[in-house]
């Protein structure tokens, strides 16, 4: 295999769920938007929640599924180093080539996919779960003379090679809602022609728009897999739904985050129910708001939303436990766009946000002819 040789199989997530805001009737709490085939009678809290980011993550999947057919621009001409080294590293020790389960890689460009091995302690775009040689594999598929898969082929060669592969890595202890998805390289039509069979299987993490641009640190199977992100974080927008990639709050943004909760602190027992979860998370996020907007006035003069996910139980026997509070504002198709930290002065959908009147219900302008009021 030459350092020209590598080409990406872009990963794609298992179905999942996530959370939006219910801005609807003023409410200040977690919720989803009412199922299509009930009509607009309603709201519950816990369903209302999931309807969003339902939508979002077919968003997520459909971005994934795009890159995952088309693939990184170009797999030629790829200088894959070893950190350090003072010129491109040989067949012998190129990082692709060397990389084995628990190796970390990254690079500094998808167009170039300068491959390098990394301390996984350090900043990295991939770890790797497995190599897999697909010449020994029997029948004539991936035999000498066997054309180059497309990309829909590899596809599914990821889903059925790399998805136990993760699942063998962890030790069963996948999250299918947390933060990692699984991905694969595989060696590229030039590499493919000279013989060269080997994928890679690998964990990282990926935003909505299909972007392999989120770095992690540490091992995955060392991490907790829920999917949060540090207070303080503001997540792009999109066509009105959420990035999953962190952007200055003082660009267009979906939501911010206000602080992280450990549920496993409090239920200590099996995974705990989404009515549980949602009494607990309201009361954590009710205070966070406080203490990081400064009291309940200034999320109502903000026209403002807090909302949080929940926990299903297969994240919860794996191991993640933790939620964000999140603050924004949801909207008839998604989110609204929010431009500034909702610590301060914001603009929603570029406008500045019109405080709820605080004298209560205006009268009614009387019919004409009625009796005035007495």
């Amino acid at each position: 295999m030459t350092s020209d040789d590598w080409a990406p199989q872009a990963p794609e997530p298992e179905n999942e769920d996530t959370g939006v805001p219910n801005d609807q009737h003023g409410d200040h709490q977690g919720g989803d938007f009412q199922d299509s085939d009930h009509g607009d009678k309603g709201l519950h809290p816990h369903r209302m929640r999931w309807a969003l980011l339902a939508v979002a993550i077919g968003a997520v999947v459909a971005a994934l599924v795009t890159l995952s057919i088309s693939g990184f621009p170009s797999s030629r001409n790829l200088q894959t180093h070893v950190p350090g080294s003072a010129k491109p590293a040989g067949r012998a020790n190129a990082a692709f080539g060397a990389a084995g389960a628990g190796d970390c890689l990254t690079w500094s460009s998808s167009k170039t996919l300068d491959l390098s091995k990394v301390n996984c302690a350090d900043k990295h775009l991939f770890e790797v779960t497995a190599d897999i040689d697909l010449s020994a594999y029997p029948g004539r598929e991936f035999g000498p003379n066997s054309a180059f898969p497309d990309s829909l082929r590899f596809s599914e060669i990821r889903d059925e090679q790399c998805v136990p592969a993760a699942q063998s890595y962890l030790g069963g202890r996948l999250d299918p809602r947390g933060r990692f998805v699984v991905g694969m390289v595989n060696p590229g039509e030039p590499g493919w022609r000279s013989g060269d069979r080997t994928i890679r299987c690998g964990l990282q993490l990926v935003s909505a728009t299909g972007d392999a641009t989120q770095q992690a640190v540490g091992r995955v199977r060392d991490s907790d897999q829920s999917r949060t992100f540090d207070p303080g974080t503001c997540i792009g927008i999109n066509q009105n739904l959420p990035t999953n990639e962190p952007v200055p709050c003082t660009q267009p943004h979906a939501y911010e985050v206000m602080s992280t909760v450990d549920l496993g602190g409090h239920f200590t027992g099996g995974p705990p129910s989404n009515t549980d979860q949602d009494k607990f998370m309201q009361d954590q996020c009710g205070r966070a708001a406080t203490t990081y907007l400064g009291g309940q006035d200034a999320l109502i003069n903000k026209t403002l939303t807090i909302f949080w996910d929940s926990l299903d139980a297969r994240s919860w026997m794996v191991g993640s436990h933790k939620l964000s509070c999140l603050v924004g504002k949801g909207a008839q198709d998604g989110f609204s766009t929010i431009t500034g930290s909702a610590k301060g002065d914001i603009l929603i959908d570029g406008q500045a946000p019109v405080p709820p009147p605080t004298t209560g219900r205006a009268a009614p302008v009387p019919l004409p002819g009625a009796e005035p009021p007495r």
